[in-house]
This record gives structure tokens, sequence and C-alpha cells, in this order.
């Protein structure tokens, strides 16, 4: 089974000062995750997250530079790691698809261009440096399209072409990757069969693996995700990895980790409420037995389609200056602020950095 990890914000916490430890002792955070089973890890990637005067955005400012470091490292210990192209300069899900201020403007042929030329570009200089990734994810989360307006749902046929270069580009360049398609709301059945039905009859490129993101408290219940998974591997013949996934190990506020005042403070994603709503217990039990049941499911799905898990961003330590967003970021996203991190609770290390045992369960599960 893929146990997979998001370690795209690891830079930017180990250089705010966030340190790992393991039964107390400290470690370089893969080398930990590695000893409990993470074997892929997913890094994203966004095409120029800076503003013109060179103003880092944060949420570990991913550009080339940055993904090909975390690429070494894990290339290092002999982990397999993700691309996740998100076609953007910063955050793209579906709530957002914001094209890179590059190609602002462009038809769509001229985008369809832009994917293409800047996909090959990219996986040529990973394949020249000895990086090539096992697997390509061609846009993140795209329920709602991508590079909008132009490939904004309903328009499949845009859609198509966009993605289809995405995927033109991975199979020229690096045709041993395995290549993806990644929505989100994986408890959803009819957004993914609407969403690859009409990919697909507009003639979209072949793929390998669907992705879905998994949230317990955003997408519904683990046996909606189970019958989607279970529906779809029959249904296009596909492997499935849950692209994300995370849930909560505490409700305890971290505040005092972040030293932000409480106006610059975005605070926790997953709350006590939202918890009590989606009927997740939020403790490091709660976690671990979550995964547990994530795994199981997983393991069922027929025809052995179900392939693994990637647990999204289980380092992101509430160190001060590692922000979802800084303000320049804010401003060209055009979201409301503030920034921090809303994400510390739903780690796989407390906020002090110590290992907690969901990672045990992970590292025992035979799949």
């Amino acid at each position: 089974m893929i146990k997979g990890m998001d370690l795209s914000t690891l830079l930017e916490v180990e250089a705010c000062g966030g340190r790992f430890y393991d039964h107390g002792i400290a470690g370089d955070a893969m080398e930990i995750l590695k000893s409990y089973g993470m074997n892929l890890v997913r890094l994203r990637l966004w095409n120029h997250p800076y503003t013109p005067e060179g103003k880092p955005f944060g949420a570990g400012t991913c550009d080339l530079p940055r993904v090909m470091t975390l690429a070494r490292r894990a290339k290092h210990l002999g982990i397999d790691w993700l691309l996740d192209f998100h076609y953007s300069d910063f955050w793209a899900d579906p709530g957002k698809q914001v094209p890179p201020r590059a190609w602002q403007g462009l038809d769509l042929a001229g985008l369809e261009q832009a994917v293409y030329q800047y996909t090959k570009e990219v996986l040529t200089t990973l394949a020249q440096a000895n990086l090539t990734p096992a697997m390509v994810a061609v846009g993140n989360e795209l329920s709602n399209g991508l590079l909008w307006p132009t490939g904004k749902t309903p328009h499949f046929d845009a859609i198509a072409r966009l993605v289809s270069a995405g995927i033109r580009a991975a199979r020229e360049i690096v045709p041993e990757s395995k290549v993806m398609v990644h929505l989100d709301n994986g408890g959803n059945n009819a957004l993914y069969r609407n969403w690859f039905d009409s990919y697909l009859a507009e003639g979209g490129a072949d793929f390998d693996i669907i992705g879905l993101s998994y949230y317990p408290f955003w997408h519904g219940s683990m046996e909606a995700l189970s019958a989607n998974m279970n529906d779809i591997a029959l249904r296009y013949g596909k492997d499935l990895i849950v692209a994300e996934t995370s849930t909560g190990f505490t409700t305890e506020d971290y505040a005092r980790y972040e030293q932000l005042p409480p106006e610059g403070r975005k605070g926790m994603g997953a709350t006590a409420e939202l918890a009590e709503q989606a009927g997740v217990d939020m403790t490091p039990e709660g976690q671990s037995a979550f995964l547990q049941r994530l795994m199981e499911t997983i393991q069922r799905v027929p025809e052995g389609r179900g392939k693994g898990f990637i647990y999204w961003e289980p380092c992101w330590l509430p160190v001060p200056g590692s922000q979802w967003a800084s303000d320049e970021a804010i401003a060209y996203m055009k979201e409301k602020g503030p920034g921090g991190n809303e994400w510390a609770n739903q780690a796989l290390f407390d906020y002090e950095g110590n290992t907690l045992p969901a990672l045990i369960t992970i590292r025992d599960f035979l799949g």
C-alpha cells in the first residue's frame, strides 16, 4: 500500500525553527516518517509564488528549486515522489484556479500550449537532474476545472484540452511516470461520475490514476467514500489513491506557538464544532482510528484498485513565520485574510514536533 505524505511546507517549517522528535530523540522529519512506513512524498508546484518584487507567498513558497530540494532528500532516502502541478502561482483548489500571471490574457489555444510547454520544461529539468517523479498529477483538485474562467466547469471541452496538454507532455518526457487526475470531495459519487464521464466524452487523454481528496469534516462519511471508490474503480478501470486526507488529534488551540496577534491568525481549519458535526473524535486515539479505517476502506476497493493514501501536511507545525499565505499572497488571490497556520492540529506530530500514535497505526497496517 502507498503510504504517502505531502511535505510541501517542510523546508519553510524547518527554516522557521520547526524540529521533529521520535521518542524524544531529534531527527530529520523525512527519516522519521520513513521509519513509520512512508514510501511516497507528494510535493506541490506553483509557477511563480512571489510578488513582482520577489516577496514570497508563503505556505512553502513551492517553486521548482524548492521542490527539487525536497525531491532530492526523498530520493536520497529511497522514497518515491509525486509532483503535483497546480498551474497557478499559488493555491489551486475547487474554490480558486487562478491562472499564473504570465499566462493571464491567453485564450484557450494559448493556455493549452502554455500547459504543455510548462509541463514539458519542468519534467525535462527534473529528468536531467535525475529526479523523475514516480507520479505526476496534472492539476490539483480539478472538481470545478482549472485555469479559470476558460477551463471552469461546465466547459469540459476546454478542461479536456488543458488537462490533456499536461498529460501529453508527461507521456513524452517521463513515460515511466504514472499520471494522476485529482478531484476533491471523495464522498460525492455524482461529482466523480459527471466529471470523468464529461472529460472522456470530450476526448480527454488517458491517464493512470484517479486521485481523491477526503477530509471527514467536509467530504461526507467514510461509507460515502467507500461507495464512490468502489463504483469508480469499476466504472473507469483506474487505480485509485486518496491523494489528500487528514484529521485532527486535538481541539486545543495553538495560538501560543504561532505568536501572532488574534487578528493575524486564521485559526484551526478543523474545529471542535466541525468534529462534532462529522462525528469525528479529534484525539490522538481518534486520529489513529480514522487512519486504520481509511486504510481498510482503501484495501477493500474491488480488483485491488485501491492503491493507498497521501496524508496532507503532517509536518506543518505552528512555528512563527510559517503561514498558509503571506499578506502579499492574500492580496494576489483576492481572498479574505488573515494568514497564520490552520493545519497544525491535523499534523502527525504534536505542536512541539513529537510523533503521534497515528504513525504507529500507519506503520503497522499490512496493506
